[in-house]
């Protein structure tokens, strides 16, 4: 029988400095993009790609992750008491009954790798998805969703691209791939004279469990972390991936600029405020160039 993807992890351990003093009580996964934190688009992504357990890799500090997923019965009972029954349904229907949270905590910053590692005895032997939050994705089509069905068609491992501007190299994972997009080479972070190539990894991945036999070795890499850009390059030698060039717009959360970028976007995209915001902007621009 086909495997299929139905476990995603979700690395929400880091401790958010580049958006200091904002994220010194509370987590950067929860800043707020519009009217909904930054995890609960990834959660959502991976629920409409089909996705039953979500594995959440935290810390002490993340809390208010979990408290956000969980059931608020005070919450529910004032909204109800009060007949804001469409408030009611919006918090109830954040995660769906048929999907689990499963909360893991890493004991120490060792990188991305290790958080994944932190999941293996939830995976199992089963293929698993891993998204990382910061990389927030407009589309018709889930990001996620375009990459299990690539896995679907070619049964094998799968991560997100696209082309980035070479000075940029330093701060991604660079492929280097073949005419059927089958990825040959993998770097973590080259200086831009070393990338093999202009498509970074975006916080999408496809993995097979046979990665955790090398994560499990790999030496530690950059600020003394295991690297999954390591791993995966091991892997190389054994597992066919493939890299995808997903269709969509890639915001990145994790930086400032990128983050007020999004939540512009996703403002003049809502249902319910996408027109005054997009009026109020028709106003500030017409101010500016008349200034």
């Amino acid at each position: 029988m086909r495997p299929i993807i139905r476990k995603a992890i979700f690395p929400v351990a880091g401790l958010g400095t580049r958006f200091l003093p904002a994220t010194k009580a509370s987590p950067k996964e929860m800043l707020p993009i519009v009217d909904k934190p930054l995890i609960q688009y990834a959660v959502e992504e991976a629920i409409q790609s089909g996705i039953e357990q979500l594995i959440f890799i935290t810390n002490s500090n993340k809390r208010a992750i979990e408290d956000h997923f969980d059931t608020n019965f005070e919450l529910e009972n004032t909204l109800r008491k009060r007949q804001k029954m469409s408030l009611l349904k919006v918090t109830q229907s954040i995660i769906p009954p048929h999907v689990q949270c499963i909360y893991i905590r890493q004991k120490e910053a060792r990188g991305l790798g290790d958080a994944i590692l932190c999941a293996k005895s939830l995976i199992g032997d089963e293929p698993f998805a891993v998204i990382l939050a910061d990389d927030l994705i407009q589309s018709d089509t889930p990001c996620l969703q375009q990459m299990i069905n690539h896995y679907n068609k070619t049964q094998a491992g799968v991560i997100a691209v696209e082309p980035i501007p070479r000075l940029k190299s330093d701060q991604y994972g660079m492929v280097a791939i073949n005419k059927q997009n089958r990825i040959q080479r993998i770097i973590e972070k080259p200086a831009p004279e070393n990338a093999p190539s202009n498509l970074g990894v975006v916080g999408r991945y496809i993995l097979p469990s046979s990665l955790f036999a090398y994560l499990e070795n790999t030496p530690l890499g950059q600020n003394d972390e295991i690297q999954l850009t390591d791993a995966i390059a091991q892997l190389l030698a054994t597992e066919k991936l493939y890299a995808l060039p997903f269709t969509g717009r890639r915001f990145d959360c994790g930086d400032k600029l990128g983050y007020l970028e999004a939540t512009l976007e996703f403002a003049l995209a809502h249902p319910q405020y996408g027109k005054r915001c997009r009026t109020y902007l028709k106003q500030k621009y017409q101010r500016l160039v008349t200034s």
